[in-house]
Formats: C-alpha cells, sequence, structure tokens
C-alpha cells in the first residue's frame, strides 16, 4: 500500500474530484472532504468504490470543512491511522466553491451582503486552508516534499457582476498560500495557487453572467476550447511526484493560455 495520501478539500465536484481520481489511479491514497446532501450522495459512495477498485484507501467524510470540531476529529484520525507506519500527507488540495453572490451594496433590486455571509465566504474559500494547514504540520501529518494547491480563478483580480465577496477571498486565498509557502519553505513543502481558465463546473454554473463568461473564455482561449478539470488533474499529476519544493508562493495559470488573449 501507497505510503502518500492526499487529503482534498471539496473532493466530491468539479476540479476536486477530478484531482482525487487521477492520484488514485496514481496510487495515491486519498483522505476526501465534501459536503453533499442526499440527493448527490449516490454519486459519492460510486465515487468512493472507483477508489478502491484502483486498490488504494478512500476515506470521505461529508463535513463542513470550516468545522472546526469535524476538522480536528479527521486530523485526529489521521494521525491514528499513521501511527508507526512511513506515511504522510503528500498533498493537500484546498478546492472549496461556497459563497455568497450578492453585491456590496444594494444594486439592482439585490440586498447587500452582510457580516455573516462575508464572514462565512472568507472563512471556507480563504481561512479554512490556514486552519487545515496547521493541524496538519501540528500533528506532523506533513513532510518535506509535500505539496499544497490551492484552486483561485482570474476572478479574485478582476471584477464581475454579484462576485465581489468570492472575488475577495479569492485573492485572500492567494495570499495565504503564498504566506504558507513562506512559513514552510524551510521544511520543503511547497505552496501553489492554481488559477484554472474559465471550466464548466457547478460552481461557475452559478455565477450570474456565466454563459458570457463562457462565450468569452472560448473566444480569447487560443485553444479554442474551455479548461476542463482534468487539465488541472494532469498538472498536479506531474508535480507531485518531486520532491523539489523550489516551485513555490506562485500563482500558477493552468488556462492553455486564456490569461494572455484580449478581444
Amino acid at each position: 500500500m501507497s505510503k502518500f495520501y492526499a487529503l482534498i478539500l471539496g473532493a466530491s465536484s468539479g476540479f476536486g474530484k477530478s484531482i482525487c481520481m487521477a492520484l488514485a489511479k496514481d496510487g495515491v491514497n486519498i483522505i476526501g472532504v465534501h459536503l453533499d446532501r442526499a440527493s448527490t450522495m449516490d454519486d459519492v459512495k460510486q465515487q468512493i468504490a472507483d477508489i478502491q477498485s484502483m486498490g488504494v484507501e478512500a476515506d470521505f467524510y461529508n463535513v463542513n470543512a470550516a468545522d472546526e470540531v469535524k476538522r480536528n476529529e479527521i486530523l485526529d484520525q489521521v494521525k491514528e491511522k499513521f501511527a508507526n507506519t512511513d506515511s504522510t500527507i503528500r498533498v493537500l488540495v484546498h478546492s472549496l466553491a461556497f459563497g455568497s453572490l450578492v453585491p456590496f451594496t444594494e444594486m439592482e433590486g439585490k440586498k447587500p451582503v452582510t457580516k455573516k455571509q462575508m464572514d462565512m465566504t472568507l472563512d471556507v474559500m480563504a481561512n479554512s486552508l490556514v486552519y487545515w494547514t496547521q493541524g496538519i504540520m501540528e500533528r506532523g501529518l506533513m513532510r518535506s516534499g509535500g505539496k499544497i494547491y490551492s484552486m483561485t480563478s482570474s476572478g479574485g483580480a478582476r471584477q464581475i457582476k454579484y462576485y465581489g465577496v468570492v472575488s475577495a477571498a479569492k485573492a485572500c486565498l492567494e495570499s495565504v498560500t503564498r504566506q504558507l509557502a513562506m512559513e514552510l519553505g524551510s521544511q520543503g513543502i511547497s505552496a501553489n495557487a492554481i488559477c484554472a481558465g474559465v471550466t464548466e463546473t457547478p460552481a461557475l454554473s452559478k455565477i450570474p453572467g456565466a454563459d458570457l463568461i463562457i462565450q468569452n473564455a472560448l473566444q480569447r482561449n487560443p485553444a479554442g476550447r474551455l479548461t476542463q478539470p482534468g487539465d488541472i488533474a494532469q498538472f498536479i499529476l506531474d508535480n507531485y511526484k518531486t520532491d523539489s519544493h523550489w516551485m513555490t508562493g506562485n500563482t500558477i495559470h493552468l488556462d492553455g493560455g486564456e490569461s494572455i488573449v484580449e478581444l
């Protein structure tokens, strides 16, 4: 059994799911954190079965990744599992998309964001990476060669109607990732944010004007297609095996050149 584990936050859909499946196929055990309702749990059960069929472990937890009690319970279980073994969390992926799509000020009849909505979005989509990393390091679950990846988007540096709260969270997440890169570099651990191109995921479909965003991306992308979750999974698959931590503290654009083209 592989000594490598990947802890995926947001494991059951979009980028997180694709990364799970790619790493499992490569022999990495999966610890998946997700938040699903009863209507989608059959899909999660199938995903777990598919991962296990590849000969690796699949420990999935249907919890709010921002819940401190649940986070500590999961990490304590991982520590117990790793006891007296050479196991390590080789990969930590933060791919949480759970935020409020509302304006900062009243706009077009929509009420402005509340403090509760702002705090929740920042806590889930940015601050949670700090707390999960703290818990991992405090328990000695990641060592030299470990890789931290956070999923950001161009929305962290551009303004889209009703996207301001999430945009702020994405910008914060990138800053958090850079800070972790600085603090963990001496331990041989890297941290990078991945800025994917426009990708058809459940999160994108919730953004007002998603159709126009997709159309614009298709026109700009030199490859003539949208980014796919598998494009991101392939990058991580290629990168996680190296013990080098010299590529760190970056926001890496994985978009087929979409971000460099102006219409």
